[in-house]
């Protein structure tokens, strides 16, 4: 599995032809306290940059985009009934859609852990 990040502060972990995406442990900490997430349902087509979700805190809602295009196959049920997930395993339990890659070449120009971590310390 390899795990890419967006300047956005979605990752994707692709494995194959198929992909998990979430939010970054730097953005769920930007956010502060989430208390609800929109998912996209399975079938959904999502396009690279465009949202696919929403987020929303105690501070601001905030979209959250399709690191790259393809379609849904699977949403996190688990974030409708305890979305505060994305505060406590932002990398794990708490992504937010699973996708089948329309593209894989849409994978170029992402960032590896180490280019994110140089990234968020930019900023």
């Amino acid at each position: 599995m390899t795990l890419y990040f967006t300047k956005e502060h979605e990752w994707i972990a692709v494995d194959g032809g198929s992909a998990t995406v979430g939010i970054t442990d730097y953005a769920q900490a930007q956010l502060g306290d989430i208390v609800f997430v929109e998912v996209p349902v399975a079938g959904t087509a999502v396009e690279k940059g465009k949202e696919a979700a929403v987020v929303e805190s105690v501070k601001a809602a905030s979209d959250v985009y399709a690191p790259v295009s393809g379609t849904v196959t699977e949403s996190n049920g688990a974030l409708s009934d305890d979305p505060a997930l994305v505060n406590t395993a932002p990398e794990s339990d708490g992504w937010f859609f699973k996708l089948a890659l329309a593209d894989p070449s849409e994978l170029d120009g992402l960032m590896d852990a180490d280019g994110y971590k140089a990234f968020c310390e930019s900023l």
